[in-house]
């Protein structure tokens, strides 16, 4: 099926790019998950769309009693008024990924694929907390993809990742002739040669999407393939090309 533009009319209204998005890094997950990862790997989503909830202050009260009488308690400490509030806004902090951990007794991180959205390119401060979310996987040895298929605002988020990372070759400000890009990332972190291996392929409207490594240790990856993952979206919420 060729990549639709989820974010201009005729699609964007009737099918709110949020709900695509939801829904394709679910099935991202769910085809890695059946057959595609070694058995002791496994995919989950990861969605974050606007401000955390907040909690309320009463829960964080003690509601219970000395279980003993005469016990005693210390006295709370209580730290000194802050010296400034800056207000943030949370709203922006928005996050589409699925992550790969491997289990070994407990949930180990392996491989992250970056869905990205609008707001991660629409100001310098927001590709800033992209970028430093995307190096950090990398400096921890994590493999990474990064998907972009939003037309509506430009930005080269692989050349900020790269930035943060302070990569001076100039083959690594690669950027789409497109705009749109899927750009996969093999971290070697040995201590005599660390490197960044990459594979960036363009992605074109009207035409299909390409078959990606996810890399999940060093020496072991597997296929990402978008074009089956995108497709089996597009039916499960009835969009035609």
């Amino acid at each position: 099926m060729p990549l639709l533009d989820h974010f201009r009319p005729p699609l964007h209204g009737p099918h709110p790019w949020e709900g695509f998005h939801h829904a394709w890094a679910t099935l991202i997950a769910q085809q890695l998950n059946l057959g595609v990862l070694p058995r002791d790997y496994f995919a989950v989503p990861e969605i974050t769309m606007g401000p955390a909830v907040q909690i309320d202050v009463a829960t964080l009260r003690r509601t219970d009693t000395p279980g003993a009488a005469g016990a005693e308690f210390p006295q709370a400490w209580v730290p000194p008024k802050p010296k400034f509030t800056a207000s943030v806004d949370f709203s922006r902090l928005e996050g589409i990924e699925v992550r790969v951990f491997q289990d070994l007794g407990g949930s180990e991180l392996r491989a992250v694929i970056e869905l990205v959205s609008p707001a991660n390119k629409d100001r310098t401060a927001t590709r800033g907390t992209f970028a430093a979310k995307c190096a950090g996987y990398l400096r921890h040895g994590i493999g990474l993809v990064i998907i972009d298929v939003v037309t509506t605002r430009l930005a080269n988020l692989h050349a900020a990742v790269f930035e943060m990372l302070e990569v001076k070759s100039r083959r690594a400000s690669w950027e789409s002739r497109t705009g749109l890009y899927a750009v996969a990332y093999r971290p070697v972190t040995v201590l005599k040669k660390p490197r960044i291996e990459v594979w960036p392929m363009p992605l074109v409207l009207g035409e299909a999407l390409p078959v990606l490594p996810l890399w999940l240790h060093v020496d072991l990856c597997v296929p990402l393939r978008l074009e089956d993952s995108y497709l089996t979206t597009c039916r499960s919420l009835r969009i035609s090309a």
